[in-house]
């Protein structure tokens, strides 16, 4: 078995990792699956390419690859605004439909409802884009030899460390920062941290930025490897669930290691078995969690 399957599944998990630790802080603070979650990834992708697209006019050779990367500082700083403007969609949504829905008590009515806004929003994309991919940079990048039997490509590495820095960042905010435990806190008991003082509509808010940030570092990353095209989001869904839920729901760290876990699991049943049935992999290894253990690897038994 060739091991090159290890770099690819490594490099698929990074991407479902930090989708998958927004899914897991919604769930935790909020109490209800978000499935429109994956569209903050397309919508962080495509709102990239538009400010990199701004940033590229005003400073044409800002886009065009540094060194053995395949883009320049103009998409690094797109990635970063878009992950502000992903952020305050998010929040956006919430305020607008989520948070109404939620004061009523009913929370399987906010689940439905997040199916359908997944729809509008995936319709949206599809309106004002297409359906034809678009792409950060049409440049052909070399894999370089890592260890024997295993290439990987210099953004692919960028990107790996990318989801290390951010993964640290957000473990750090929630252990080390007075809002993080305010969110761990609401995440526990919501009505005692109400009367401990904690404003919770805050913390709701900062989630929302938090895991609309994340999704749209991994719509960039995304695009960056594979192609942007609105469905990309709606594919990533099943496996940002699986991740999870595998890690445990809440654990930061769960999350990166059941997105790994689930990003080599899908590249070894490629090279085994064949690429259609890549998709199976992410549902069984959620069906096994669920049977198994339902609070993950790093979550609490109940």
């Amino acid at each position: 078995m060739n091991p090159q399957f290890i770099a690819d599944g490594l490099v698929a998990g990074a991407m479902i990792g930090l989708g998958a630790i927004g899914v897991t802080l919604t769930y935790s603070i909020l109490r209800f699956s978000n499935f429109a979650h994956g569209e903050f990834i397309s919508w962080g992708a495509y709102a990239t390419l538009l400010t990199a697209g701004l940033i590229g006019y005003l400073a044409p050779s800002s886009n065009e690859g540094y060194g053995p990367f395949s883009v320049g500082w103009g998409v690094l700083v797109a990635g970063l605004i878009a992950m502000v403007l992903t952020g305050l969609l998010a929040v956006l949504l919430d305020r607008l439909l989520f948070r109404r829905l939620r004061r009523k008590g009913a929370s399987i009515t906010v689940v439905m409802a997040s199916f359908g806004a997944s729809m509008a929003l995936r319709a949206l994309l599809e309106f004002l884009f297409t359906s034809s991919p678009r792409y950060f940079s049409r440049d052909l990048q070399i894999a370089v030899p890592v260890v024997p039997g295993i290439r990987v490509t210099p953004d692919q590495m960028a990107l790996l460390g990318m989801t290390v820095t951010l993964a640290l960042a957000v473990h750090l905010i929630l252990t080390q920062t007075h809002m993080g435990r305010s969110m761990r806190a609401v995440s526990e008991n919501p009505a005692l941290a109400r009367v401990l003082g904690i404003d919770i509509d805050h913390v709701i808010h900062i989630t929302w930025l938090l895991g609309g940030a994340l999704a749209c570092a991994s719509g960039v990353m995304l695009g960056l490897v594979v192609q942007i095209r609105p469905y990309m989001g709606f594919d990533m869904l099943l496996p940002l669930f699986a991740s999870a839920i595998l890690g445990g729901i809440g654990s930061v760290p769960g999350a990166i290691i059941g997105a790994l876990v689930v990003g080599v699991s899908e590249a070894a049943t490629v090279q085994l078995i064949g690429a259609e049935w890549r998709a199976a992999v992410a549902f069984l290894l959620l069906i096994a969690v669920l049977l198994i253990r339902p609070s993950g690897l790093f979550g609490k038994r109940v």
